[in-house]
């Protein structure tokens, strides 16, 4: 099963330094049957991409917790047996923040990633401001929502794993 983990470049050069992504239990999002509800499709390729979302969404979370770490959401698209996902606290009490998290119960080590997909750095000021209206925005404010609903609006870049050692400022 395809899961996506969401970081931030700090987490994501300890992950690197660590060999592993985490030894479980993970936080991280995937095609889950809430989530194919939500998104009203069939396409594997939309509702893998509306999981990464999901997980962007939650590294924005993780940013507005981390004030001091770069403005930029990661996530890492990982693949893990089936029976390493466990269900994490889904949509069944209507928070729509919590379609298509799920748990993986294993260590995964970096290795075993597919890709890692982050902001461009013309992202980082958007970012920035989106992570600081989390709070207002869970509270209702519509200002505030728009400036997260922004963050949306600059795609995730791809990059392989070899990249990684770059990403987290390792690198050659």
């Amino acid at each position: 099963m395809r899961v996506y983990v969401p970081l931030t470049l700090p987490s994501l050069a300890e992950a690197h330094k660590a060999g592993e992504l985490g030894s479980g239990p993970l936080l991280a999002y995937a095609v889950t049957p809430a989530l194919r509800e939500w998104y009203a499709s069939d396409d594997l390729e939309e509702l893998e991409y509306a999981a990464l979302g999901r997980a962007a969404l939650a590294s924005l979370r993780l940013l507005a917790a981390e004030p001091a770490a770069p403005s930029r959401r990661v996530v890492v698209a990982v693949d893990v047996p089936d029976g390493a996902v466990g269900p994490g606290p889904d949509d069944e009490g209507g928070d729509e923040a919590a379609l298509g998290r799920v748990r993986v119960t294993v260590a995964v080590p970096l290795a075993k990633a597919a890709s890692v997909h982050a902001d461009a750095g013309d992202a980082e000021t958007d970012v920035a401001a989106g992570a600081q209206a989390l709070a207002a925005a869970d509270g209702g404010d519509d200002d505030a929502q728009a400036l997260v609903d922004g963050v949306e609006d600059h795609e995730l870049l791809w990059f392989a794993t070899q990249e990684i050692p770059n990403m987290v400022g390792s690198g050659a």
